[in-house]
């Protein structure tokens, strides 16, 4: 099935259904798995809702076969739900193009669940780059990238690879020049996988709390409780 719209353009959010230990797992050494995946569910509503407030962009959603039932029932989640094909990160990448993508006149991107607090404007500015380049890359402070986009199915560029690990926007560049495809490229950004970008993600919604409402509540929360505690009332 495909979800086509006027100008063709779809945003997919490569997303997991929130259960303790299975989401946010690097954040644990400053979280417990339940508060992970709290924060989880709250970047991911967050996501949705970017996701759904771009003008002539169909949303969808890629997850985890046995994640569907999950994220399906959620009343954020109103956009398709699909299910990859096979496991992990490489293949989920593979998904995505291999079920949205329709060869040279469809741009689709994927996008990662937990950088919600993206402007609008990034993720446009995206779809516009896909007008002139077979791919678009949205890189990441730490050698990932947070985004991905094709106007076709280009099979085995993420074989065995994933968009997080330090070496995957390297390795992404290398195999789309290997195969001849040009490549766009927009802002650096960054999401949330260690303690310094959640700090440094509670100061930014501090100030513009709107740009992730679900998040930024969630980390006044937590910021106020770890406060508490530092003061000496306790220890997390």
């Amino acid at each position: 099935m495909l979800f086509m719209t006027a100008v063709n353009r779809t945003l997919v959010v490569m997303a997991k259904a929130p259960r303790p230990g299975s989401v946010k797992t690097r954040l644990t050494a400053n979280l417990s798995p339940e508060q992970a995946t709290e924060l989880y569910k709250c970047l991911l509503n967050d996501t949705i809702a970017l996701a759904k407030s771009l003008n002539q962009v169909e949303a969808a959603i890629l997850c985890p076969e046995s994640d569907v039932d999950d994220l399906s029932s959620s009343p954020e989640a109103s956009p398709p739900v699909v299910a990859q094909k096979g496991q992990g990160l490489a293949a989920a990448l593979t998904s995505v193009f291999a079920h949205f993508a329709d060869s040279g006149n469809k741009r689709v991107i994927a996008f990662n669940s937990d950088s919600p607090h993206l402007p609008p404007s990034a993720l446009e500015r995206a779809f516009a780059v896909l007008e002139s380049f077979d791919l678009v890359v949205g890189p990441t402070q730490d050698g990932g990238y947070y985004l991905v986009g094709a106007k076709a199915n280009h099979h085995a560029l993420f074989e065995n690879d994933g968009m997080s690990t330090a070496s995957a926007l390297e390795t992404l560049m290398a195999r789309a020049r290997y195969r001849q495809l040009s490549i766009g490229l927009v802002d650096p950004f960054y999401d949330v996988d260690v303690a310094s970008d959640l700090t440094r993600l509670a100061e930014e919604l501090r100030v513009a709390p709107e740009k992730a409402p679900r998040t930024a509540a969630w980390l006044k929360e937590w910021k106020g409780v770890s406060d508490h505690f530092q003061t000496g009332a306790g220890s997390l």
